[in-house]
């Protein structure tokens, strides 16, 4: 029997070349099965996939303020990162959502993230709170940073409520660094406020941190916050829109304005590329109109239902795809520039001329 292994082996796999040069001569063929013989498709967020997805375990879970659970989700060798980066949670109804990182970039074996519940939301933080329990798995994506720190003079935060996940660990560096900073942070109440403890520690020996409680002063002030404002000195803000639209609007000529943005942007006109158009999907040969109420998205899902999609409000990228000709109206703020040079998030983006082409 010893004997016949390598036979075997040749055969197997001699077959298995055979079948491989048969399904290439098949493609080449038919231009329909299973999608038109052009070069590698990239599209669907490949950029993106630069992190692998893994299973965690959720090994803690912690009431951190009033509707905001802290979760501990541990796993082997996981990948650093920096203050600033965010998780994408795979939740089991399989929508995907991002939370901001507010653990110890440091700590390979954990990573912590903090969610508020939305009772009037779309189903993701309500699925957090009332699904994810300890010694479940979970399968997340990431980390990735859009609101990195950057070196500057000094700076200024601007939060409200839970928008202090990314900020708390920048907030960690800074103050053990002895640099130059300062935080105004709002909220509903005290108790709303995510670890306000540690923060006002963190700021205690210059009085660096500014809290304001709507309930107990009404909304902070944010043109105070920016005012006398030093040369070069990074205004970084994190929140509600209507907290991030106040800030760039009060915002002194010449200072870097970071945003990290988790929800559709507020207060968008429409400009050029609000009315109809159509587009292309190169790869399916179809050709879809969108009409001047409808997203991309929905437009193309009725002729390919298989793109995937989550948020449909421009925050969490799931609907990333390449754009191969036309004239982008982006209306997000997650994609980098180098990304929307070619492609778009199709949930929120339109066309600023009459036609799109996608790579799908």
């Amino acid at each position: 029997m010893a004997l016949l292994r390598p036979r075997t082996v040749v055969l197997v796999s001699g077959a298995a070349l055979l079948a491989r040069r048969a399904l290439r001569r098949r493609i080449a063929r038919s231009p329909l099965w299973p999608l038109p013989a052009l070069p590698e498709p990239i599209s669907g967020h490949a950029k993106r996939r630069t992190t692998s997805a893994r299973r965690l375990l959720i090994t803690g879970r912690t009431v951190v303020a009033d509707g905001v659970v802290q979760l501990r989700l541990e796993g082997a060798g996981l990948p650093r990162w920096e203050p600033g980066a965010h998780l994408e949670l795979v939740l089991p109804s399989g929508l995907v959502r991002p939370y901001s990182l507010c653990g110890d970039p440091e700590d390979t074996g954990a990573y912590t993230v903090a969610a508020r519940l939305v009772e009037d939301g779309r189903g993701g933080s309500r699925e957090v709170h009332e699904q994810l329990r300890v010694g479940r798995e979970i399968e997340v994506r990431g980390p990735r940073n859009r609101f990195p720190l950057t070196e500057a003079g000094s700076y200024v935060f601007v939060v409200g409520g839970i928008g202090i996940t990314p900020v708390l660990p920048m907030l960690r560096v800074l103050a053990a660094s002895g640099a130059d900073w300062r935080l105004l942070y709002g909220g509903r109440s005290r108790g709303s406020l995510p670890f306000l403890d540690e923060i006002e520690w963190l700021g205690a020996d210059a009085g660096r941190v500014t809290v304001v409680a709507q309930d107990e002063a009404g909304h902070p002030d944010v043109a105070a916050a920016l005012t006398g404002l030093a040369p070069g000195t990074a205004v970084y803000c994190c929140g509600p829109g209507p907290l991030m639209d106040a800030v760039a609007a009060a915002l002194p000529a010449g200072h870097p304005l970071h945003l990290e943005r988790f929800s559709a942007a507020t207060g968008e006109a429409a400009g050029p590329g609000s009315g109809a158009f159509e587009v292309e999907l190169r790869r399916t040969g179809r050709t879809v109109p969108v009409a001047a109420g409808q997203s991309v998205l929905a437009a193309v899902r009725a002729a390919a239902p298989q793109v995937a999609y989550s948020c449909e409000q421009g925050f969490c990228g799931t609907c990333q795809q390449r754009v191969l000709e036309g004239e982008i109206d982006h209306r997000d703020d997650l994609l980098t520039d180098d990304e929307r040079a070619d492609s778009m998030l199709i949930c929120v983006s339109r066309c600023r001329g009459g036609r799109l082409v996608l790579d799908l």
